[in-house]
């Protein structure tokens, strides 16, 4: 038995499916199905039912993948004190993102700093704000980039920077003629709402009172910004985008582009870490890299903005 066929192992529990499995951990498919059949057979066991779609893991897979996980955190504890002690920034460091963030974030500092700092590898990966929670508690992932929220103390949190909501009207809409978007302005418009679940989405939600809007059905949910900012675009209805989106847009784009009304809805991205994670040295350079890739407005909160 290896660590590396515990690796393994809980790609496999995480994906469901030995192809995305394998290339998450960097190997073929033959490959760590030879690995993990060979830990079956000197466990003389089955730890995940092949004949499922997606995958599973057996009665018994779910009491050897949750030892497994124990096992690693331990060993990767050790490895971070060594790699501490010498101040390095080698080895591998998992990082969740909200989706409403990694698309306009990760573009502004992720390529410079692989560049900058080619030893580290980083391994991303898009994920809700429950999800980052619980991935940081099963040691599934190192660090996690969010909107700060209530009931996140048990986390370690690193503040990052401050971000503005906006709001993206058709040209069709009557709001379009509007300098400034005013939460009663909302009220019968065809908005277009990421599913509930996303932090992006229940922050406005809260801020603008749009529970008569959900009871009208006028909040059509498909999943994704981009496609909001495309119906928008078409000239279909109004969505929010968040700040750094808007530097991303042309100018054009940006004619769709209304704030809020003072106070401006904000949200503040932190880093949250396990309180016991070590690698101070990593996490500095990471937070120093991202802090120093967005306009410098958006360090502190300024007095037109409130936090959602």
């Amino acid at each position: 038995m290896t660590l590396q066929q515990l690796e393994y192992i809980l790609a496999v529990d995480r994906f469901r499916h030995f192809a995305k499995a394998a290339e998450y951990c960097r190997v073929t498919q033959p490959t760590l199905s030879a690995m993990l059949q060979k830990l079956e057979e000197e466990l003389d066991t089955k730890i995940f039912d092949r004949s499922q779609q997606p995958v599973c893991p057996t009665p018994i897979g779910v009491h050897i993948i949750e030892q497994a996980r124990n096992v690693l955190v331990q060993a990767n504890h050790i490895k971070n004190i060594i790699e501490e002690e010498k101040h390095s920034l080698c080895g591998v460091f998992k990082l969740g993102i909200l989706p409403t963030i990694a698309p306009y974030l990760l573009p502004r500092f992720f390529p410079q700093l692989m560049k900058k700092y080619a030893q580290l590898d980083i391994r991303v990966a898009e994920m809700k704000t429950d999800d980052i929670r619980k991935a940081l508690q099963t040691g599934e992932i190192d660090a996690g980039i969010v909107a700060g929220l209530a009931g996140m103390e048990e986390f370690r949190q690193t503040p990052l920077f401050y971000e503005q909501f906006y709001a993206y009207t058709a040209r069709e809409s009557a709001l379009f003629a509007n300098e400034v978007i005013r939460t009663s302005d909302l009220a019968g418009e065809q908005l277009w709402l990421l599913d509930e679940g996303h932090c992006f989405r229940d922050q406005l939600v809260r801020f603008c009172q749009l529970k008569a809007a959900r009871a009208s059905q006028l909040a059509y949910r498909l999943g994704s910004m981009e496609t909001f900012m495309r119906m928008v675009e078409s000239g279909k209805g109004i969505t929010f985008i968040p700040e750094l989106a808007v530097l991303q847009l042309d100018d054009r784009q940006k004619e769709l582009v209304r704030p809020f009304a003072i106070p401006c809805p904000a949200r503040q991205i932190i880093m949250l870490t396990n309180r016991n994670f070590i690698r101070h040295t990593l996490l500095e350079t990471v937070t120093r890299e991202i802090t120093a890739a967005v306009p410098k407005e958006m360090l502190s909160l300024k007095a037109t903005q409130v936090l959602v």
